[in-house]
Order: C-alpha cells, then sequence, then structure tokens
C-alpha cells in the first residue's frame, strides 16, 4: 500500500510562484489533482515524480524523499502532458525503451501486455510519427506501465482522445485503482475529474483550495450562489418580480440595460425566470450564466 505525501510543498521560479506552501496524503486508490489551467498541476506532479526539486518542502514515497532516488523512480510511472515523444520509433519500440530502462525482466512480454492494456496492438508497429493526438496519449501510458509501478502519476491524460478511448481509458485507470495502486491524475476538466476519482484535490494559483471526497466538494461547486446577466424588455419591473421569488439572492441593475441576478437554486430560477416573463407579459432577450467557468467555481471555493 504505497503513500504519497507533500509536506508544505513551494516551488518558485526567480520571482514567479509556481507552488505555494502544499501539503497533500495521497494513499491507494484514484486522486483527481483539479485546477484551472496555470494552477500548477504540472509542477506538482513533477515534484511527486521527482523530476522537480521543491524550492521548501518535501516529497516523500512511504517515507522516502523522491528526488534522486532510483530504486523510488522504478515504483513511478509518469504520463507527462508533453507530446513530444520519439517520433522516428515505432510504439513498441517506445515502450521497450522505458522497459530497458527499468531493466524489466521478460521486457519483451512487458511490452507487449502494457501495449495491449491500451488497445495499441494493431499499431504498434507503426512509428509514433503517424499517430493521432490519441494515440501519443496511450501509447504514453503504455509506457508508464510497462514497468508495473505502485504509483502513476499522469498529466491531463485525456487529451485528444475520442470518447471511445476515453472511456476505455477511464476504465483502465479504474482497474488499476482497484488494484491498490497510488494514481493521481490532473484535469481541468470537471466532469473528467468526477467520472473516475473519488478524492479530489483542489489547486487555485499554486495553493490548496479543496481536499477530500469528491462528492462533498461537488456540493460546494453547486451550491455556490450562480451569477445571470438578463435583459428584457422591461428590467425594472423584472426585478421587482425576482426578488419576490425565494431562489434569487440579490438583484441589481446595469444602468437601464440589463440586470444582474444572483440566484441560490440554479434549477428553481430557470424555471421561473420564464415562468414570471410570460406571466406578466415580459419578454425575455437575454439570460446569460456569467460565473460557469471552472476559473469562477474555484475562486468561489477558495474564498469559501
Amino acid at each position: 500500500m504505497t503513500e504519497l505525501q507533500l509536506s508544505a510543498v513551494s516551488r518558485w521560479y526567480g520571482n514567479v510562484v509556481a507552488v505555494n506552501d502544499v501539503t497533500m496524503h495521497l494513499g491507494p486508490g484514484i486522486t483527481g489533482l483539479l485546477g484551472p489551467n496555470g494552477a500548477g498541476k504540472s509542477t506538482l506532479l513533477s515534484m511527486m515524480a521527482g523530476l522537480l526539486p521543491p524550492s521548501a518542502g518535501t516529497v516523500t514515497i512511504d517515507g522516502t524523499p523522491t528526488r534522486g532516488n532510483i530504486a523510488i523512480y522504478r515504483q513511478i510511472g509518469l504520463v507527462p502532458v508533453q507530446e513530444s515523444l520519439y517520433d522516428y520509433l515505432t510504439g513498441t519500440q517506445f515502450v521497450r525503451l522505458n522497459a530497458d530502462l527499468q531493466k524489466v525482466p521478460s521486457a519483451a512480454a512487458a511490452t507487449a501486455r502494457a501495449i495491449g492494456l491500451v488497445e495499441m496492438a494493431d499499431a504498434a508497429d507503426r512509428k509514433v510519427s503517424t499517430y493521432s493526438k490519441g494515440m501519443r496519449q496511450r501509447i504514453k501510458v503504455a509506457s508508464a506501465l510497462v514497468h508495473d509501478p505502485s504509483v502513476l502519476l499522469l498529466d491531463e491524460p485525456f487529451n485528444g482522445m475520442d470518447p471511445i478511448q476515453r472511456r476505455h481509458m477511464m476504465d483502465l485507470l479504474s482497474r488499476l485503482g482497484q488494484q491498490g495502486r497510488t494514481i493521481v491524475f490532473s484535469s481541468h476538466i470537471l466532469e473528467e475529474v468526477e467520472q473516475i476519482a473519488r478524492h479530489v484535490e483542489v489547486v487555485v494559483a499554486g495553493r490548496a483550495a479543496a481536499s477530500g471526497d469528491f462528492s462533498q466538494i461537488r456540493r460546494l461547486m453547486t451550491d455556490r450562489p450562480n451569477q445571470h446577466l438578463v435583459r428584457s424588455s422591461d428590467n425594472r419591473r423584472l426585478a421587482t418580480l425576482l426578488l419576490a421569488d425565494q431562489s434569487v439572492r440579490g438583484v441589481r441593475l446595469r444602468g437601464d440595460k440589463a440586470l444582474e441576478v444572483e440566484s441560490d437554486d440554479f434549477g428553481r430560477f430557470a424555471q421561473v425566470i420564464p415562468r414570471i416573463a410570460k406571466e406578466h407579459d415580459i419578454r425575455l432577450i437575454e439570460v446569460t450564466p456569467t460565473d460557469e467557468s471552472l476559473e469562477s467555481v474555484f475562486g468561489y471555493l477558495v474564498g469559501a
């Protein structure tokens, strides 16, 4: 049962702070590392893998520092976000290269097994330069699995995959997690994390924003106030009517052109506003959510 521990970890580049005082305790199963682009996810994964030393704090696997430890490296499989591969190699040669570097016994059989896991056997003898983005992702995963690591780190692993490839990869990661491996994958897409990760670590601007069971964190996200921009044929009258409904927390007039509406219940508000407009003969011109981006959700979590 392998455990990955980050203790007060920071990483900076000159005056730029990429990761700031992050502590995480990651055990067997799947952990989703969730955050907007530029949040520090890739830097965290690089430090977990021992590729990048923390500027402060420690990263350990079962109490042993990851950085500069060959025995620890043999326990880690890394799928980086970078797409640059050895394009002149075939898929088989690319995976076999990591098997040889890891001194895997029966490297040829291990290579075939790893390629089979990601369903790339039919394309294994083609050069990597001919692969689509989704195929490149899958062959990187095969390379990371060839030495049977106990810790698997994946940076945006579903990029470029079509829906069938994505479903297969999610099923594969779920099976590996059920086997007791410690799996951490990063994503800026909430739905990807929701489908396979029960434990979630949320990072925003290099800081830990939330940690724990996905359903609890998801509830925080869905219970947050929802912001809408509303334009209608009679904004002042509509504002008065909306304030009388329990789903609406507040309304602010943006001159005579629009309303800014804050709702506590997105589902109810979506039903109420067209009903009110119809009953009072008010024409709705625009109803636009203004805080649906993950950045706004994460910002809400940080302030929660």
